[in-house]
């Protein structure tokens, strides 16, 4: 039996609730791996992700995630 893996990132931003959810759905879209929750910070701008499968399919859905975010958070924009 494969062991199950838990994958918790934490992303650069907590008040486009719609960036947030543009990630969410980059890690939903992975097949093997299921969204556990997903929270927003609006005061600190900062979000969790946490899901779970097996081992490849989290590491693809950790790699959609963070690709997803590189084009939707610019840093020198973040305050």
């Amino acid at each position: 039996m494969p062991g199950l893996i838990e994958c918790v990132p934490n992303f650069s931003e907590g008040r486009r609730g719609e960036v947030v959810e543009e990630i969410v759905r980059a890690v939903g879209q992975i097949e093997g791996v299921t969204v556990l929750d997903h929270t927003r910070d609006e005061t600190h701008n900062r979000s969790v992700v946490t899901f779970a499968g097996s081992a490849e399919p989290v590491v693809r859905a950790a790699t959609a995630a963070v690709g997803r975010a590189l084009e939707l958070i610019d840093m020198e924009q973040h305050t």
